[in-house]
């Protein structure tokens, strides 16, 4: 192959590598400032912290952790991956399982919202603190159970210049299931969750005037289209690699390009994905922005405030409170 040509074939790499690289790297110039103060806000001038907050709290940890890789991650796509098979399966151990506790913790958001809107004294009964650790427990145990589970397929590549994350099945069932199950539990079900809890709500909101309760549900919009929008692109690749190894014996031809839109796709995928880490704080910071306050963390401080979902007048009101009392209590537990 000639130089010319040579360079031609690896031009569209070159390209993908770039674009993957300048996207981690603004995520890690947002994100991790971001996340870092959402972290500095809810433990530093928060005194009491509902379980929303705690929730929020390791949400930013689950993304922070993510972040704080990508340095790696962004010099191995660019030159190539020089840290070893151990660091290559622990990264990919963290990136994981930090991945499914910020789906889960979304998902735990959105269940909460909607037992605050329609079950308000109800939800009090749960919203102890020894439940929200034990919940908390329980999301982390299952992110990091199906975040070790790809650990044996996780390698690196010694043949095409060393890289990470290259993923070695035994078969091509193996293969199916486990992205599969990758897809079903890091997004279509999660998804589904968080819609129908998240148009219910919305549903509920609409019929109120509100104000600051209307910004709550478009914060709400926000953070489903931005989960959605992030994670589609990499299950979508999955959907593809799954596609290639229904047809490798039927469709080899057909089979053998899907493979190869996977491999070239999972690079722009993958990157957009790790966006879904920093986006909340810009969602945070453009939900506050309204706040009047001169100092930004009293501003997140009061959305915070604001995305509680609780019956703020507890305690004999809820059995004394009379149906016009029901409806603005209620009104008052929807972030």
């Amino acid at each position: 192959m000639s130089p010319s040509v040579e360079s031609e074939a690896h031009l569209p790499w070159s390209i993908i590598r770039y674009l993957a690289c300048t996207i981690l790297s603004l995520a890690f110039i947002i994100g991790v400032p971001g996340n870092t103060f959402v972290i500095w806000t809810i433990c530093g001038r928060m005194k009491q912290r509902s379980p929303t907050i705690v929730m929020i709290l390791n949400l930013a940890i689950a993304d922070l952790l993510v972040l704080g890789t990508l340095p790696i991650w962004i010099y191995s796509i660019a030159k190539t991956w020089v840290f070893g098979l151990i660091t290559c399966k622990i990264l990919t151990f963290l990136i994981y399982s930090s991945m499914y506790a910020s789906v889960f913790l979304i998902v735990a958001l959105s269940m909460e919202r909607f037992m605050a809107v329609f079950y308000p004294f109800a939800i009090q009964r749960w919203k102890k603190k020894k439940a929200t650790s034990l919940g908390l427990l329980l999301i982390w145990l299952l992110s990091i159970a199906f975040g070790a589970g790809g650990i044996p397929f996780k390698g690196v590549d010694d043949e095409d210049g060393i890289e990470c994350m290259v993923v070695s099945y035994y078969s091509n069932t193996q293969l199916i299931a486990c992205l599969l199950l990758e897809t079903l539990v890091g997004f279509v079900v999660p998804f589904a969750i968080i819609s129908i809890c998240y148009v219910c709500v919305g549903r509920r909101i609409s019929k109120m005037t509100c104000p600051s309760k209307r910004r709550s549900a478009m914060l709400i919009t926000a953070v489903v289209v931005a989960f959605a929008l992030c994670w589609l692109p990499h299950h979508t690749i999955n959907l593809i690699s799954i596609a290639a190894a229904l047809t490798e014996d039927s469709h080899p031809e057909g089979s053998k390009a899907l493979e190869n839109i996977s491999e070239v796709g999972s690079y722009i995928a993958g990157s957009i994905a790790l966006i879904s880490s920093c986006i909340n704080p810009l969602l945070y910071a453009f939900a506050a922005r309204n706040f009047q306050s001169s100092v930004r963390f009293e501003r997140l401080s009061k959305l915070f405030e604001l995305m509680i979902p609780s019956v703020r007048e507890g305690g004999t009101k809820e059995a004394s409170s009379t149906p016009g009392q029901d409806e603005t209590l209620t009104s008052s537990a929807i972030i």
